[in-house]
């Protein structure tokens, strides 16, 4: 890490998404996507965020980013609420905000060269002429380890791999400080996943990025990261440094996750404990009161179905909200 000053502040977080229903779109509910989520990025640091399908990992990228706006709660980057932002004031922001999608098969536009696809952040901002706009593309080209030629190819002339670095040199054209990374190599071969992951990890060096990272797989979220942020249907259940998460878990979301990474050694595998929760991930449109994790939880007691876990520092920097921690 770069320094310890926060790049990003999240405080109270919260985004509903509206579910409707019938030709008029009718309201039926809304879904509890993010539900008053607070932490902090440090600059030049890897916060990794986990947790199972329909935790909220993906809407909570997005609202950070304002591609969704969010229903309450703030976004600082720096000393600026981005949530306040709005027309030309948020777009000069975006510069310095960008993000690796998930899939780089869908990711891309397959009408366009990938020279006007990586240049696109320029001409949307505004930025340098057609001389200029071809230089930084072939520089990022080099960054992201492509051969300067491909800058004329269409992106079905590649493979998966390729295509992905060539998503991280669009998300990084407009010189930004702060990328979120959305599960950027869970669509790749294997063989290819470390090559990303690696690169990722260069450019964060060369350009001080500051990242925030998604993953399913738990063992690559620990070779990356830094920190780690364990979400639950929404909400924040634990945050704390790589090392401390991984030695000592206090939640018990965390500690199911933890036991369900396959483990290579015969003999560790006997003498892990293995953690399996009780049930499925509640409707996130009625989520449990109180504490969501109460329904799945096997050290849940009378108090977690009746008091909201306070969010609180156990050891420096290791952040829980558990009653029983």
């Amino acid at each position: 890490m770069t320094d310890a000053q926060p790049m990003i502040r999240v405080k109270q977080l919260t985004k509903h998404l509206p579910v409707t229903h019938g030709l008029l779109g009718r309201s039926a509910g809304v879904i509890h996507a993010v539900d008053q989520v607070p932490f902090d990025i440090l600059a030049g640091e890897t916060l990794g965020l986990v947790g199972e399908s329909g935790c909220g990992k993906f809407p909570l990228g997005r609202t950070i980013l304002q591609l969704y706006r969010p229903t309450a709660g703030q976004v600082f980057f720096g000393k600026v609420d981005l949530a306040t932002l709005n027309g030309p004031a948020l777009g000069h922001m975006r510069q310095q905000l960008q993000i690796i999608f998930q899939d780089p098969f869908s990711s891309l536009n397959p009408r366009k060269k990938v020279g006007d696809i990586i240049a696109e952040p320029h001409v949307v901002h505004s930025l340098g002429n057609v001389r200029q706009r071809r230089e930084r593309v072939l520089e990022l080209l080099y960054l992201v380890g492509l051969r300067a030629q491909f800058a004329d190819r269409f992106p079905h002339e590649f493979s998966g791999g390729q295509r992905q670095r060539i998503g991280v040199a669009r998300a990084l054209v407009s010189g930004p400080r702060f990328v979120v990374c959305d599960e950027p190599i869970s669509a790749l071969d294997v063989s290819i996943q470390a090559q990303i992951i690696n690169l990722l990890k260069e450019l964060q060096q060369r350009l001080q990025l500051t990242y925030l990272f998604f993953a399913h797989d738990l063992s690559i979220v620990h070779h990356v990261s830094d920190r780690l942020l364990v979400m639950y249907l929404g909400r924040a259940v634990e945050l704390a440094p790589r090392a401390a998460l991984y030695a000592q878990p206090r939640h018990p979301n965390t500690k199911a996750l933890l036991s369900a990474i396959p483990e290579p050694d015969p003999v560790q595998k006997r003498q892990r404990t293995r953690v399996v929760l009780k049930g499925g991930i509640p409707n996130p449109t009625r989520p449990p009161a109180w504490c969501r994790f109460h329904t799945r939880c096997p050290i849940a007691e009378d108090m977690c179905v009746r008091h909201e876990p306070e969010w609180r520092e156990v050891d420096p920097g290791h952040w829980v909200a558990c009653h029983k921690i």
